[in-house]
């Protein structure tokens, strides 16, 4: 059988870069494949999907994988194993970017097992695969017979030098002052994910229309590609209709008022939940006495699907018309909030943070430039000094959870928290700052609460942060013509509402962001209001964190470790190191320091680290004495070493030289021995450095004043004390 021949599209991207989309070529055997290339950029997208559902399956089984070939650049993975292993975080951000977009486009009945994987195959530096990620998955999705209702794709935009660019290069990326991802179908935004050095509200709204018109030349080129596939992309396979039972549904709307009386009571969490379990706990029990055991085990099912259907419609029809919230609040009201530093005594910062039923308590911990973090990517190797971890135990919601590590969850809501903190960090940090952030209770916007239990703990530590960040989740309801924006989002209102999004930043804009809108058509004018608001709620939440701390302290803790810089030549880099790291070493050992040192540019960086200060400054004069630089004039306390008949050699400051018996005194010195000895002490001045050998000249007697003998001459019988 020959080679089959390629089917494939392009369009350009607003810079005039051309994107190529081929399919049939390769990984002809999954339901869809799409290669995706630009340049040397190769993205080849796979996806396979179940013909049957699993017997029993309650939700969509959708997995999605991205991965980064080492081969792609040229690169042997730097792992134990040298292959690719499990997924980085960098990676598993990417799997969740494109899972995110496309898991709302699957018919709500869809049930089968479906699994995308993503692999960059060819890569090169200037080039960010990310922004292509989820082109390649909705094209393969597209050319497939899948049930998907796309096409989207996903773009990164970027606001450098006030001029807003689409996929930008990585070079280019390192002076944007904004950075999104947006992604969308042709005609609706579906989510947006960045960060911003303290951007307003107009520039994500204009950042969201400059990606979404880019969007829409990359969807049309995949219906494109479906087209000239043909019957196989346009006759998608039949999804078995929603299955109903009409007697269930009727016994289940006879809870309505049941279910409105729970929700307009304002109760806590737990206390909801019990009361919506008792309800449908109770419409089981009906549905047996009144239909019988096997009916019941047969239909026992649409109870909860019902329940569910109607609860959610009850608690929207409620805010709506009655602009009544679950637990009492006004629309743009945030739940009470309490904060406390420096809880943890040990730790070099900590905080805990508060708001509603919703809990974080930070630990943040300083090192050295030993700690910071290696990340190994195939285009790529580089160090992190700035760590963010985030922990979601199970008591955090009263349930029971294995520990076993974090999950896609845990990593991208670290991402978030991290990457909104890094914003406002000072310029010249010689720390590697690691925050964990520890969910202890949760109904919530936890993510948000680490951004401010974590901006709590940078200030608590005496890092002196350029501004205070503060997170609020937002969310919407609307229907036709009626909305409700919420402010500080309960997890129950965020399961219901039409769209949610995170918001962090401080007094001056917004830091970071992440935005699923669920409702077609929302016009930019309703965005910009929930922008606005999420902005009012942010600085409420500012002013209380500055009841706990205004602004960071002033120094570091004592027990904190401190690191102090010094530059030298880098020609010095060798001395201070020593054959195998001997003097360095030694250094360490005998200061209880920690130092490292770098070369950058033409200079060395030194840091020395100690939580103790006069350790510190100990090493610090035993490095300037390695590097010391002596200047022709300068004068020295010298220490005599060796006596010799034609003089004696010193040392001062880490250096030695010779002290020429023609320099020692103005008079004749018949025995060298009979002015110096070993130990002495004798200031000397450097009178002069041989360019070919760098030997010091030394003298002595040009510190002397000559003595004179009825006006002139010399005197006679010089001692070590004239």
């Amino acid at each position: 059988m020959g080679q089959q021949q390629p089917i494939s599209t392009s369009f350009d991207l607003p810079d005039g870069r051309t994107v190529t989309l081929e399919t049939g070529k390769l990984a002809t055997q999954a339901d869809g494949s799409v290669l995706v290339r630009m340049g040397k950029t190769m993205l080849l997208a796979m996806v396979v999907s179940s013909k049957e559902a699993r017997e029993g399956q309650s939700f969509f089984p959708l997995s999605v994988d991205y991965q980064e070939k080492f081969a792609a650049a040229g690169r042997i993975p730097g792992n134990f194993f040298r292959r690719e292993a499990k997924l980085s975080d960098y990676e598993v951000l990417i799997c969740r970017l494109v899972d995110r977009a496309i898991r709302p486009l699957f018919p709500e009945n869809y049930m089968n097992d479906t699994q995308i994987i993503i692999n960059l195959i060819s890569g090169e530096e200037e080039v960010l695969p990310d922004a292509f990620a989820a082109l390649a998955a909705s094209a393969a999705l597209s050319v497939s017979d899948i049930p998907f209702q796309g096409p989207i794709s996903e773009v990164r935009v970027a606001k450098i030098k006030d001029e807003y660019k689409v996929n930008p290069g990585r070079s280019e990326l390192e002076q944007a002052e904004l950075d999104v991802i947006v992604a969308a179908s042709l005609e609706n935004v579906v989510m947006v994910e960045g960060e911003a050095k303290e951007c307003s509200e107009q520039d994500l709204v204009e950042a969201i229309k400059v990606g979404h018109e880019a969007i829409k030349t990359q969807c049309q080129a995949q219906m494109d590609l479906a087209q000239q596939v043909g019957e196989k992309a346009l006759k998608k396979r039949e999804v078995e209709p929603v299955e109903e039972n009409e007697e269930v549904q009727a016994l289940v709307g006879q809870a309505r008022q049941k279910i409105a009386e729970v929700a307009r009571g304002a109760h806590d969490k737990h206390t909801r939940k019990e009361a919506f379990k008792a309800i449908a706990e109770e419409l089981e029990e009906k549905l047996l006495e009144e239909k019988g055991e096997e009916y019941a085990e047969e239909n026992g099912h649409f109870v909860g699907y019902y329940f569910d259907k109607l609860k959610k419609e009850v608690i929207r029809a409620m805010v709506l018309n009655d602009k009544v919230r679950l637990d009492g609040r006004k629309f743009d009201e945030v739940r009470s909030i309490w904060c406390e530093v420096d809880y943890l005594p040990s730790a070099h910062g900590s905080a805990v943070f508060t708001r509603g039923e919703t809990q974080a308590i930070a630990s943040l911990t300083l090192g050295t430039k030993l700690d910071e973090m290696m990340i190994d990517n195939a285009l790529g190797q580089y160090f992190e000094k700035f760590i963010l971890h985030y922990n979601f135990p199970g008591y955090s919601v009263g349930e029971v959870k294995p520990m076993r590590g974090p999950g896609r969850r845990e990593v991208g809501h670290a991402n978030l928290a991290g990457r909104s903190l890094r914003q406002v960090l000072p310029d010249d940090m010689p720390y590697t700052i690691r925050i964990v952030s520890d969910i202890l209770e949760s109904n919530g916007s936890s993510s948000m609460a680490t951004v401010c239990a974590g901006a709590l703990a940078l200030m608590d530590a005496g890092i002196q942060i350029k501004s205070p960040v503060s997170g609020i989740a937002m969310g919407l309801i609307a229907e036709g013509d009626r909305t409700a924006i919420l402010s500080d989002i309960l997890g129950d209102e965020d399961a219901l509402g039409d769209m949610d999004f995170k918001l962090t930043g401080t007094e001056n804009g917004i830091t970071g962001g992440q935005m699923e809108i669920k409702v077609d058509g929302m016009p930019y004018e309703l965005l910009a209001e929930a922008l606005e608001q999420a902005r009012q709620g942010r600085l409420h939440i500012l002013e209380k964190m500055k009841e706990a701390i205004p602004e960071p302290r002033e120094d570091l803790k004592p027990h904190a470790p401190r690191i102090v810089e010094l530059i030298i030549d880098k020609s010095f880099i060798g001395a201070v190191i020593g054959p195998g790291g001997k003097v360095i070493q030694e250094i360490q050992e005998e200061t209880d320091t920690t130092i490292n040192i770098e070369e950058v540019g033409d200079k060395g960086v030194v840091n020395v680290a100690s939580s103790n200060g006069e350790s510190i400054e100990r090493a610090l004069e035993w490095i300037k004495r390695i590097t010391f630089v002596p200047q022709v004039g300068d004068v020295f306390d010298a220490v005599v070493k060796t006596v010799m008949p034609y003089g004696v050699f010193v040392e001062f400051m880490g250096k030695s030289g010779l002290l020429h018996v023609s320099e020692i005194s103005h008079s004749r010195i018949e025995k060298v021995e009979d002015v110096f000895s070993e130990g002495d002490e004798v200031k000397v001045k450097l009178i002069g450095v041989d360019k070919k050998t760098g030997k010091l000249r030394l003298s002595r007697k040009a510190l002397i004043p000559r003595p004179q003998r009825n006006g002139k001459g010399e005197g006679r019988g010089d001692r070590r004390n004239d």
